[in-house]
């Protein structure tokens, strides 16, 4: 049996690709491209191409020592197909990863979507070890989450279970890239916090953000870090106020799922130590008493890893 598989994961910033042992989880070899100015199909199968023949090229295992390729994608698929049906954050639509990558590699390729995928590298190598009922959400430029039932990941009807960044906060809210008004995402995620700091230097506040970014309008969790640990007051603000949409939106699902475990990751939250910690304070106090006190709270512990690692694992098809 072949001892290796890649992963890959496709978010809407970056892309790691990675050769992983699929016996222990083990991450040998990793790559890693931006992905903020590729949108549209065409964009992102070239980037994903181009990524996984870097990897293929600078890593000393041979192709044919590879069982297959995963992939998690930022958002929803036909996991048979083996298409990527819609993407918000990537603008894509139909793209059928599959037959692509196929056809360009001659490798098995399985696609899943990216936080099931990571849930799934938590629940095999991670965090997740040794419980049943969980919920793993990931902060980044979206909210995207999923759920265990059982030891199993969760899909749902349509196999589109867990898209808690897109739960309504604000009925006449902020629009949201899904199309809709008032979703969490558009509160409290990465490019949510971006979005509202930008809005206000535009304005003429004063922020340290602007040295940190050299005038750029991308703004990065490292970024957000420093400012808050130069007690920025524009940055503070506007992370506080996504603490407090993040918090009421766990809290809802503590009380709605009452899993025994809740998994936090992404940018945000494995870098901000306080972001994370605010988080669940808030949202253990807005939860109902009784499932509060039973639910606990961690972060993923394979950090930027989960998702290459659960991609790497979707021949198994045990989600």
């Amino acid at each position: 049996m072949k001892k290796y598989s890649v992963g890959i994961d496709l978010g809407g910033t970056k892309i790691l690709a990675a050769i992983v042992e699929k016996e222990n989880g083990k991450v040998l070899f990793e790559v890693k491209n931006k992905t903020k100015k590729e949108k549209g199909n065409k964009k992102i199968a070239t980037k994903i191409i181009e990524t996984l023949e870097e990897l293929l090229e600078t890593s000393n295992v041979q192709k044919d020592e590879i069982s297959s390729i995963g992939i998690g994608l930022a958002g929803q698929v036909d996991r048979n197909k083996g298409v990527l049906i819609n993407a918000v954050n990537l603008e894509c639509k139909d793209l059928n990863v599959k037959e692509i990558l196929e056809e360009k590699f001659s490798i098995p390729v399985n696609i899943g979507n990216d936080v099931e995928v990571a849930t799934f590298g938590e629940l095999k190598f991670g965090s997740g070890i040794g419980y049943k009922d969980i919920v793993c959400i990931f902060v980044g430029t979206g909210i995207g989450s999923s759920i265990v039932k059982n030891g199993k990941i969760h899909l749902g009807a349509s196999q589109s279970a867990g898209e808690i960044g897109h739960i309504i906060v604000d009925l006449n809210g902020r629009a949201c890239a899904c199309g809709a008004n008032g979703c969490l995402e558009a509160y409290a995620s990465r490019s949510a916090i971006e979005s509202r700091i930008l809005g206000a230097v535009k304005k003429g506040r004063k922020s340290i953000i602007t040295e940190l970014t050299e005038g750029k309008n991308i703004i990065s969790s490292k970024h957000i870090k420093k400012s808050l640990e130069a007690h920025d007051e524009v940055v503070t603000q506007y992370v506080n106020e996504a603490i407090d949409y993040l918090s009421g939106g766990i809290a809802s699902i503590i009380n709605f799922y009452n899993p025994e475990l809740i998994i936090l990751g992404g940018g945000l939250i494995q870098s901000v130590d306080d972001f994370y910690l605010q988080t669940i304070k808030k949202a253990r106090a807005k939860a109902l008493p009784t499932p509060a006190a039973k639910i606990e709270f961690k972060k993923a512990s394979l950090g930027d890893y989960s998702g290459v690692i659960g991609a790497a694992l979707l021949e198994q098809r045990v989600i």
